[in-house]
């Protein structure tokens, strides 16, 4: 998928979601943020510098595949605070384990020996553990049954308010995007179909694409509390 004059901005502390159906674009996104892929034009910065300095950190949507196999996952979890020559914080890292509900003992085992459930939250604490400025979720908790996911999702808003971190959410589900995020762009087709403050998405999206998506979700039930 090619992205085509894609435009946003995103400020400390904020959250901005960006929905979509499968094929819109959503991963070429991300790519493209990461630099996994080259823009032909236009620029991605963070606070006026090129975004590679922030380091920012990413939840990817497939866990077990975002682990080097060969590392036990504390290892793992250890690298963002390596690669900034920094040590862990044993009250922080039992902080998120607590709240992310991952046994210490987990830690020890490699990719192949947790859930696909348990890496995505351990994959969660790596991308949290450094404290970054910027953090790029990719379907974060479609590994997760529903307890987990509202739990999750609890707990990455309430880290967010006490670190003031920015949080760039991609997923095609309406209804954690509505309840999590101060803004929703719609993306389709590699284009940005429109971009609003949640709350005037959910009550009433400005193109027709917006309403048949948010139509779906409240037909779904995604969206019941979000009105």
């Amino acid at each position: 998928m090619t992205l085509d004059t894609v435009s946003l901005s995103l400020a400390p502390g904020r959250t901005l979601a960006v929905v979509g159906q499968s094929g819109a674009g959503k991963s070429t996104l991300i790519n493209a943020i990461l630099g996994l892929v080259r823009c032909s034009a236009g620029e991605i910065t963070w606070q006026n510098a090129p975004l590679c300095r922030c380091r920012p950190a990413v939840v990817l949507q497939e866990p077990r595949s975002a682990f080097n196999p060969r590392l036990s996952l504390r290892r793992s979890v250890m690298e963002p605070l390596a690669a900034r020559r920094r040590t862990a914080d044993p009250a922080r890292l039992e902080k998120l384990c607590d709240g992310l509900e991952i046994a210490p003992a987990l830690l020890e085992r490699r990719p192949a020996q947790v859930s696909v459930g348990q890496a995505q939250r351990i994959g969660i604490l790596r991308a949290l553990i450094a404290q970054p400025p910027l953090v790029l979720f990719d379907e974060p908790l479609s590994a997760l049954d529903a307890i987990a996911q509202k739990q999750t999702a609890r707990l990455i808003a309430d880290l967010q308010r006490e670190e003031g971190f920015a949080a760039l959410i991609v997923t095609h589900d309406l209804g954690y995007a509505a309840a999590c995020s101060d803004d929703i762009a719609v993306l389709r087709a590699g284009r940005i179909e429109e971009l609003s403050r949640t709350e005037a998405f959910v009550a009433a999206p400005e193109t027709a694409y917006g309403r048949t998506l948010r139509n779906a979700a409240f037909a779904l039930g995604a969206l019941e509390h979000a009105a």
